[in-house]
C-alpha cells in the first residue's frame, strides 16, 4: 500500500490570491508566494516516504482569467522551487472548469482524487486531504479519507464552525498539519 496524501495549492502552499490579486487567482508566477514552512513540510512528507499529489480547483482558467499554458507556467516554477527545497509532488491534477460546467472534477466533486488514484493501492481510512476550503474537506470526506482543514487560507474557523462539513481536524498551516500527519502515523495522538 502506497502512503499518499492529497493537498490543495492556493491557500495551502501559496497565499490564497483573494482579495489581493487583479482577478483573486494566481495568474503568473509573481503572484506566487510560498506559505512559510510550505516548502519545509513537502520535504518532510517526501522523507517520510509519502507520496504528494496537488489537487486544485482553476476556474479562472474558464472564467477567461489565465490560460492552461499560464497556469502550467506557474506549476513548473512551483514544483521546481519545491524539489529545490528537497520535496516531490507525484502528481498536480486541477480542474480549470467553472461551477457552471457541472463537471465531475471540480471540487468538493472527486473526479481529481479518482484520477490521482487510478492504478495504485491506498489505504483510504489512513489516507489525508488536506485544504483550506471546506470544498475540500468535502472531497476527502466522499472518498474516505481524513481531512484536515488548514487556516491559512480562505476559511476562518468561524466559518467552519458554521458550517455542516466537518473537517477531521484543524490545523494552522501545511507544515502543522504534516507534522500532525506523521504524529497520527506513528500512533501519537494530536
Amino acid at each position: 500500500m502506497e502512503k499518499v496524501i492529497f493537498v490543495d495549492r492556493d491557500g495551502v502552499i501559496n497565499k490564497d490570491p483573494g482579495g489581493w490579486t487583479k482577478y483573486d487567482y494566481v495568474t503568473r508566477w509573481s503572484e506566487f508566494l510560498f506559505i512559510e514552512g510550505s516548502i519545509d513540510a513537502l520535504k518532510v512528507l517526501k522523507e517520510a516516504g509519502y507520496k504528494v499529489y496537488i489537487i486544485s480547483n482553476q476556474a479562472g482558467i474558464a472564467k477567461g482569467y489565465f490560460t492552461q499554458e499560464d497556469l502550467e507556467k506557474v506549476n513548473k516554477e512551483m514544483l521546481r522551487q519545491i524539489e529545490n527545497g528537497g520535496g516531490k509532488i507525484e502528481g498536480l491534477f486541477y480542474c480549470p472548469h467553472s461551477k457552471a460546467d457541472e463537471c465531475d472534477c471540480r471540487k468538493p466533486k472527486t473526479g481529481l482524487i479518482e484520477k490521482a488514484l487510478a492504478g495504485r493501492e491506498v489505504d483510504r481510512k489512513k489516507t489525508f486531504v488536506i485544504g483550506d476550503d471546506l470544498r475540500d474537506i468535502e472531497a476527502g470526506k466522499k472518498m474516505g479519507m481524513r481531512t484536515i482543514l488548514v487556516l491559512s487560507g480562505k476559511t476562518s474557523l468561524e466559518a467552519c464552525e458554521a458550517s455542516s462539513v466537518r473537517p477531521d481536524y484543524i490545523k494552522n498551516n501545511l507544515l502543522e498539519a504534516v507534522l500532525f500527519v506523521l504524529q497520527n502515523e506513528r500512533g501519537g495522538n494530536g
